[in-house]
């Protein structure tokens, strides 16, 4: 069996059909965040400065994207597959699993290339440019717009910098190495007003979004001496509060703030008719005790050490059975108030 090739070899090999392929759509995962809406207006800019014919897709059901991530930039998206799809290059970013993206149709393109830095990608295209090392897919295109020689106009650099401060938890996660400030730099002197991208992502809170926080917060329980906290929206609260479903992003990070938490969750229920009875799950961990991507994998789902998810139909007592069980087999407290891991 021939040795798989290295991040560097596989990142001479992308860059090769960047160079080579003419024609391109873009897509990312399901309920894109930040890194995956930056990642993908960052790909589509760089293809753009090659001069090949690039188009961003983003399915139906993922609109409106969260008010913090639009941008003009995407207004142009497409939100139908491209029916000469079996000649594009479908560049998927950000999505550890193919199944994360709603149209299926995407797999059918000349080449698949995956660019991604979740550490449980599947490995799913014909290229696999997933670098765990990287502190966010944004990251991935910023270093190939360093290898095919383009620099970041003013609105590529904010988005890439979106990405960036996004997954980064603002500088603060373990993912914040010394490339990520190097990005950074490099971002803001391309354009990126820091500022403004701050007050749009973090202060600018529509009152239906402080409302929906409020409900979340009524809500909070919190189970095995506070190891996992948990809250939850119903569709009828965010329909009280006029909310969007993107409301919601957030609101996690709130519970995860609570001292003595390993595991905070947010179950939220999809408040599309087609939907009701269905359920969004967020999961994040305060450190590396608890491998919260295994638990999403359990469900379908994936994502991070420290931040995953996944969609299910189960209530939300059967969730907090599942996670509670989820939680002991990876985490137990030891007899001197200190804590052992067990392997994941």
């Amino acid at each position: 069996m021939s040795a798989q090739p290295t991040v560097t070899e596989t990142r001479e090999l992308v860059i090769e059909h960047l160079r080579g392929d003419e024609s391109f759509v873009l897509a990312t995962h399901e309920n894109p965040d930040g890194d995956a809406l930056g990642s993908l207006i960052g790909m589509n800019g760089l293809l753009g400065a090659l001069g090949k014919r690039s188009e961003m897709f983003i399915a139906p059901s993922d609109l409106p994207v969260p008010r913090e991530y639009r941008c003009a930039a995407l207004d142009h998206a497409m939100h139908a597959p491209p029916q000469d799809i079996a000649q594009r290059t479908v560049v998927l970013l950000d999505c550890g699993n193919i199944d994360r993206n709603p149209a299926a149709v995407l797999r059918d393109g000349a080449h698949l290339i995956n660019i991604d830095h979740h550490h449980d990608n599947t490995l799913f295209g014909t290229l696999n440019l997933v670098d765990p090392s990287a502190s966010c897919t944004a990251e991935i295109v910023w270093g190939l717009m360093h290898g095919v020689g383009v620099e970041p106009t003013p609105a590529i650099a904010e988005a890439l910098y979106v990405g960036l401060v996004t997954d980064t938890g603002r500088f603060m996660y373990e993912n914040t190495g010394p490339r990520a400030h190097e990005m950074a730099a490099e971002l803001i002197d391309a354009g990126v007003d820091v500022q403004a991208v701050y007050r749009r992502l973090y202060e600018e809170m529509p009152l239906a979004k402080l409302t929906l926080l409020g409900f979340a917060l009524e809500h909070v329980r919190r189970f095995d001496e506070g190891a996992l906290t948990l809250s939850y929206l119903n569709a009828e609260e965010f329909d009280r509060a006029q909310a969007d479903e993107s409301f919601s992003e957030g609101i996690v990070d709130h519970l995860r703030a609570v001292e003595g938490t390993k595991v905070a969750v947010l179950v939220r229920e999809l408040t599309a008719q087609e939907h009701r009875g269905k359920r969004k799950v967020s999961l994040r961990a305060t450190d590396d005790d608890i491998d919260v991507s295994v638990i999403a994998r359990t469900q379908g789902g994936g994502g991070h050490r420290r931040a995953a998810g996944f969609s299910t139909t189960q209530s939300v007592p059967e969730l907090i059975e599942l996670l509670r069980g989820q939680i002991a087999a990876q985490w137990r407290p030891a007899p001197n108030g200190a804590t052992v891991a067990t392997p994941a």
